[in-house]
């Protein structure tokens, strides 16, 4: 991962843009679309405009919604919405305009501002603290209550195209929970899921997210760019699709390696909003000052990485349609060369045979020579672990151990030779793989009824 030294660039644009500001935002229902826009602005000079489309033609509930019955929800959204905006300049004052928010609302919002830019920070080079980083202000609009809504007990699932939100889906589906898939932003992947799953798209929330392009040419002016908590967006989102759904139930698929910091010894991690700490705040945050009806939990927390790779290893029909390549989102396919490629291959690989990688990936990464400094940040053999959502170090290494025993008596790949001859080797060859093939996670929301369905899972 590349490091910039931005430490003087950010006090400059401090000094020269010490003011962002949420304007508004305007929502209209045309009973087939929920259009949404906000307006933030940067002095005088940057003015942008995203916008959110809830695709709504075949739900019924948002047309005896009353506007204030979704205000609050939509404010919030742009809440977080913001945050991709401000870190342009980082503005050393915010000011929030549609609405009043309370002291207790506004720490809230910087605790998640500070640690979800926790990876900007770090990789810009950029030594600021949770006191002075920003002052949010946000005393003037209207006060906004938290409302009731009469949901139904289904759950909504939102799907990423990659392995995780595959395994949530189909358990929660042969459990015959009433569900609904929810995507933000569709790409192949995503529908190849849920037609695999046997979904149909109008019976999927589809939500598209579109950035205002202002914000790339101030990335190519020289502002500041990088890493925001994309996962505490889709959060917000969520909320506001299982209102126009009647969904009181909202299952995400983030697991326990979430919370494990990106670079150690530190509270950097560019999973922060997937993290138990962000979800505890979330749901409290929610039922104090959006609603008390939601349910928003993750179905995986209880597990880690080698647990969801067995679970996922037999779901065959679904090797060809996930992907969880960021690199070769676009292009819809693995690149092979970044460490979510080089993860998902080894944690695969403890369960799958080696023609079933080539199916998936069309090589052995294990093979690629290049791989070796990300095979090191994998394993724990480098100071920091890649800037991706990967597994920790204990489920990277667990999976080379249970792939060396598969290797026995056959010519080894490259890197596993390697790793036979690495200190992270000799502290975990003799580790106890199965303790983690069985363990549960105690840091959940899940109720019984869906962690009876982990549980069986593991026998």
């Amino acid at each position: 991962m590349k490091h910039f030294h931005n430490q003087q660039k950010y006090i400059e644009l401090r000094k020269q843009y010490p003011v962002f500001v949420f304007e508004n935002y305007t929502f209209l229902n045309n009973h087939e679309v929920l259009k949404v826009k906000y307006f933030f602005s940067i002095g005088t000079e940057f003015h942008f405009t995203p916008t959110m489309e809830f695709h709504l033609k075949n739900v019924d509930k948002l047309q005896i919604l009353s506007e204030i019955d979704i205000r609050n929800l939509v404010f919030h959204i742009g809440m977080i919405e913001l945050l991709s905006y401000w870190k342009a300049s980082c503005s050393p004052q915010i000011i929030i305009k549609p609405h009043l928010l309370s002291d207790d609302q506004i720490n809230w919002w910087k605790k998640l501002y500070f640690n979800g830019l926790g990876e900007f920070f770090y990789i810009n080079g950029i030594d600021a603290s949770s006191d002075n980083f920003v002052e949010i202000l946000a005393n003037s609009g209207t006060s906004l209550p938290p409302q009731r809504y009469k949901l139904d007990e289904k759950v909504m699932v939102p799907i990423g195209g990659g392995k995780d939100s595959i395994v949530s889906l189909e358990l929660l589906k042969r459990s015959h929970f009433n569900l609904t898939p929810m995507i933000l932003n569709m790409d192949p992947a995503r529908e190849r899921t849920i037609k695999k799953a046997g979904y149909k798209i109008a019976e999927t929330m589809l939500v598209q997210r579109t950035l205002d392009p202002k914000l790339l040419e101030l990335n190519k002016l020289g502002f500041l760019n990088g890493h925001t908590p994309f996962s505490a967006l889709l959060a917000f989102t969520c909320l506001l699709g299982a209102v126009l759904t009647e969904h009181k139930y909202i299952a995400l698929s983030n697991e326990s390696s979430a919370n494990e910091s990106t670079v150690a010894g530190t509270t950097v991690n560019h999973q922060y909003s997937k993290s138990f700490e962000f979800e505890t705040d979330f749901r409290q945050y929610v039922s104090e000052f959006l609603s008390p009806d939601f349910n928003y939990f993750s179905f995986l927390r209880p597990l880690n990485e080698l647990q969801i790779a067995k679970i996922f290893s037999r779901s065959k029909d679904y090797f060809t349609v996930f992907r969880s390549c960021n690199v070769g989102s676009k292009s819809d396919e693995w690149c092979g060369k970044c460490p979510k490629c080089l993860f998902t291959y080894i944690i695969l690989g403890s369960f799958i045979d080696e023609n079933e990688l080539h199916q998936i990936f069309s090589k052995n990464l294990l093979n690629d020579e290049e791989l070796l400094p990300v095979f090191n940040e994998l394993t724990g053999n480098s100071e920091i672990k890649p800037f991706e959502c990967v597994g920790t170090i204990d489920d990277v290494n667990s999976a080379l151990i249970l792939t060396l025993k598969k290797y026995k008596g056959k010519k080894m790949p490259m890197l596993l030779k390697h790793y036979q001859n690495s200190k992270a080797f000799e502290i975990y060859k003799n580790s106890d793989v199965q303790n983690l093939m069985t363990e549960i996670n105690p840091e959940h929301y899940l109720k019984p009824k869906f962690l009876d369905i982990i549980k069986s899972e593991l026998i």
